[in-house]
């Protein structure tokens, strides 16, 4: 009875349980409403995404500017009106005004759009983690809207001690996956674990010794012939 209680708990989401997940925004459509640092922030992020960014403010950041010049967003350069969420992915409510904001949210779901309201979880529909890129490896952390100021601290530690290498790396594993499925031959979940001893090879990609770390990471993967 223990083991069902526990069960049942572990499946009973909180009041705000959210659902990790990466998005490919490559040319979608994504507006954010407001033109301050915070709004800088999110466009910013957005079109290191590949998003189409239309920026609704009257008032722009200095680090706007030029990207509204050089036609990197699309920019209405006045306060937000119903109707101009439309064909957009996700919509971000960044004003520094708690009302206009929630009537963004507002509209937005009304047309079936998620939002996120800066700095107010209770009406958004998703939050967006603190991460950091080593080419195709991301790490994002998340405290649910809690502390976003913990989850920058705990970004900014595992950035100071997962390098370039972590990346070289994966283009490795990339490498050997791609050359096991050419030859039929596959490794399963838990392999895979044990096969990443990475005490073990990762100081060798540090030292640029790929062959290396290769040789002994196919050594210590059990494949199996696929059928």
């Amino acid at each position: 009875m223990r083991h069902k209680s526990q069960a049942n708990n572990f499946f009973t989401p909180s009041a705000l349980s959210y659902y990790p997940i990466f998005l490919n925004l490559q040319g979608k459509k994504c507006v954010v409403v407001g033109g301050g640092h915070v709004a800088f922030r999110k466009v910013r992020m957005l079109l290191e995404s590949g998003a189409e960014v239309t920026v609704i403010s009257p008032t722009l950041h200095p680090d706007l500017a030029p990207l509204a010049e050089r036609k990197a967003i699309h920019l209405i350069q006045r306060n937000y009106r119903s109707g101009d969420l439309k064909g957009a992915i996700l919509v971000f409510a960044a004003t520094d005004v708690k009302k206009s904001n929630h009537r963004v949210a507002e509209d937005a779901k009304k047309t079936g759009r998620l939002v996120n309201v800066v700095d107010d979880p209770g009406p958004s529909d998703f939050i967006v983690p603190s991460f950091f890129r080593r080419e195709n490896l991301i790490i994002a952390v998340s405290t649910e809207g809690v502390s976003p100021a913990l989850a920058r601290k705990i970004r900014t530690k595992l950035e100071e001690n997962i390098g370039g290498e972590y990346a070289s790396f994966l283009a490795l594993i990339g490498k050997v996956r791609s050359l096991l499925k050419d030859k039929g031959l596959r490794v399963d979940a838990a392999d895979w674990q044990q096969a990443l001893d990475l005490d073990v090879l990762i100081p060798l990609v540090q030292s640029g010794r790929l062959e290396k770390a290769k040789t002994i990471l196919l050594k210590k993967l059990r494949v199996h012939k696929t059928i």
